[in-house]
């Protein structure tokens, strides 16, 4: 594989002793932060829906029919990177939120029956138990959906925190939480997910390392502008992840 730098910046990732080497650059859809020494990392979190599954909800349709389409498009153009629909009912009427909270979970029931499996997840969870790394969850849909996912296809991750867990990411309280479970440091962890807000976001500020799963290329470099935001790896799929792993930590439970 050739590699291509430019634009390099250094930086040291919070909280930890190991230098990091920023680059705007990708090879092959692969985009990330070269480590000349590798830092230890003793475990991977992940979210779930379009990160470990196949996206199947419709979340367009969803906020619509939560919000109406007038409301929809408002606060569409107002959080380009996302719409946190959890956020924006949380402050509404107790009836008015349990009619959307109904809306939500009927779709999240319609996506329970289509449940994929993501390409790669299968051979990536093998890879990780091989080396005996913990494995966590955090996803913001029910536990029911959570509960599905590890029976169906024979995964075991824990913790495995659904939105019942308050607050929810993009707040880092979950990451945390599975750190201080695990007996570990945020900065021993990769947070892994598809949602630049929601899971870069909190493995951001839990001070942990992170990783965008970019499939279609839906975000730009202006997406990720901000440091906030800004992912220390990015993939465009799972397949990837378990070869940037090994190429840039050692991989020490």
């Amino acid at each position: 594989m050739q590699f291509v730098l430019s634009r390099a910046i250094c930086f040291v990732h919070p909280k930890s002793p190991f230098l990091l080497m920023a680059t705007s650059t990708s090879v092959s859809s692969v985009s990330s932060i070269a480590i000349p020494r590798k830092a230890r990392l003793r475990g991977v979190v992940f979210d779930m829906d379009g990160t470990l599954t196949v996206p199947v909800i419709d979340f367009p349709a969803m906020y619509r029919s939560v919000l109406g389409e007038d409301e929809y498009l408002s606060v569409k153009a107002k959080n380009p990177t996302g719409i946190d629909i959890l956020h924006q009912i949380e402050n509404w009427s107790p009836e008015k939120q349990r009619k959307a909270y109904e809306t939500i979970a009927d779709f999240e029931r319609q996506g329970l029956d289509r449940l994929q499996i993501m390409p790669g997840a299968a051979e990536l969870y093998n890879f990780l138990e091989s080396k005996k790394m913990r494995r966590g969850l955090i996803t913001r849909n029910v536990k029911a959906a959570v509960d599905l996912f590890h029976q169906r296809f024979g995964m075991a991750f824990s913790p495995a925190l659904s939105r019942e867990f308050r607050p929810y990411k993009p707040d880092p309280a979950p990451l945390l939480h599975i750190c201080s479970t695990w007996e570990v440091q945020p900065y021993e962890v990769i947070m892994v997910g598809d949602s630049l807000k929601d899971d870069v976001g909190c493995g951001k500020q839990a001070g942990s390392f992170t990783c965008l799963l970019d499939e279609t290329g839906k975000y730009s470099s202006d997406d990720m502008a901000s440091a906030e935001l800004k992912p220390n790896f990015k993939v465009s799929s799972l397949t990837q992840l378990q070869s940037l792993l090994e190429a840039n930590f050692d991989l020490i439970p």
